[in-house]
């Protein structure tokens, strides 16, 4: 279980743009963990999300409790990952919290 309320991430994108981040979700899905981030507006409180695109990556915690994040290369792991993001909010609020599957 991941303690992820209030966590933001700060992205830095191909063309070096910093993207801050909320945390919508950390979740698995065949047997590897995924997170799930919405960017945040400089205008807006943390809590309060964009309406935008949300960004998917491969997630992990290193041996010191580092996280690290990984690009999705396959359009594959890509389809399923995103549909589980899909299911996951038909059946949640979306507020930031940890979802298993």
């Amino acid at each position: 279980m991941h303690d992820i309320e209030e966590l933001t991430v700060t992205l830095t994108l191909d063309n070096d743009e910093e993207v801050e981040c909320a945390i919508l979700a950390i979740f698995e899905v065949q047997s590897q963990e995924y997170i799930a981030l919405i960017p945040l507006s400089e205008d807006m409180e943390e809590e309060e999300e964009v309406e935008s695109d949300i960004f998917l990556y491969r997630f992990r915690e290193t041996d010191d409790g580092n996280p690290e994040l990984s690009n999705i290369e396959d359009d594959d792991e890509y389809e399923s990952v995103a549909d589980a993001l899909d299911e996951w909010f038909e059946t949640h609020d979306p507020e930031v919290e940890h979802l298993t599957q």
